[in-house]
């Protein structure tokens, strides 16, 4: 087993001019983490000419300071995305692809889509084979750089665990697998524990992640917090002080002989070193026990 953190857990600070991305890697060593997951708005929040060069700084700090990269994260989107040309965004994903071997990382993560609204609108499961086949193109790609693909429950249309599966047996590639995110299922009101165990066979990579949650019926909570897709209240905050079943969905990913990579993805109001360093301590003694 080996623990990450992903560097957006320190983007509130990050934002506020107290971190680099580049000291968060340090930092994230001296908590006793075995890796770091870059993303695409936090380490490449630059033109397109200067990422080579970010991505070979960020690898040889986390060499320096006894890190891997587990897995690189980005957004993407195959219907909407690079003003709606889906060949173009299915380049500028396989240039991240480029990033992500670059930099050594095994798996890199992409979005699907947001979907497409208004008059517009159409259902997931008309739009799978579409999405498929981008998604298959990609996972090809990757292969051939020696880097696995994932996508992950986010994103509100591609969120429930049943889409995210029927997109992965419609993508059938072997390259392709899911980052199971145990606290995002609740964005789409849906009970973690019931959305780990559907997509636990299929998981290649895990977000440990918690929520504190109240029902649309509460009392606006205000600043810091969002609404899931049925209008409940959701806010970020420390593994373990929230109201995703993290031990329990560790227990399910273990029965299923999940045994790869957990990392931390810190939302929380709370100061980000502090939120990983006391998620880190609550996720090793969750999975020892569970």
């Amino acid at each position: 087993m080996q623990y990450s953190v992903s560097l957006y857990s320190f983007n509130s600070a990050i934002q506020k001019g107290e971190l680099t991305p580049l000291e968060c890697v340090k930092i994230a060593a001296e908590l006793g983490f075995d890796g770091v997951e870059a993303v695409d708005f936090v380490n490449f929040n630059c033109p397109p000419e200067e990422r080579q060069a970010k991505a070979l700084e960020l690898k040889e700090t986390a060499a320096q300071n006894g890190v891997v990269i587990s897995s690189l994260a980005i957004g993407a989107d195959f219907l909407n995305g690079s003003d709606g040309d889906r060949d173009r965004e299915i380049q500028r994903v396989k240039e991240y692809v480029d990033l992500a071997a670059l930099m050594g990382s095994p798996r890199m993560r992409h979005d699907i889509t947001q979907g497409y609204t208004g008059d517009n609108y159409q259902s997931y499961e008309s739009l799978v084979p579409i999405l498929a086949k981008a998604v298959r193109e990609v996972a090809e790609y990757a292969a051939s750089k020696g880097v696995s693909t994932m996508t992950e429950n986010h994103g509100f249309f591609s969120q429930d665990s049943c889409r995210v599966e029927k997109l992965y047996t419609a993508v059938n590639h072997p390259n392709f697998g899911l980052l199971c995110d145990m606290g995002n299922f609740l964005c789409a009101d849906e009970d973690p524990s019931k959305a780990v165990v559907r997509v636990a066979p299929y998981t290649r990579y895990v977000h440990a992640k918690d929520f504190i949650c109240k029902s649309f019926y509460s009392e606006d909570p205000g600043e810091g917090a969002f609404r899931s897709r049925g209008g409940n209240f959701l806010r970020g905050t420390i593994i373990g002080h929230g109201n995703v079943p993290v031990k329990q969905c560790l227990h399910q990913l273990k029965a299923a002989g999940f045994d790869g990579t957990i990392a931390i993805e810190f939302e929380g109001l709370e100061p980000p070193v502090d939120g990983v360093r006391i998620g880190l301590a609550n996720l090793k003694k969750y999975w020892s026990e569970c």
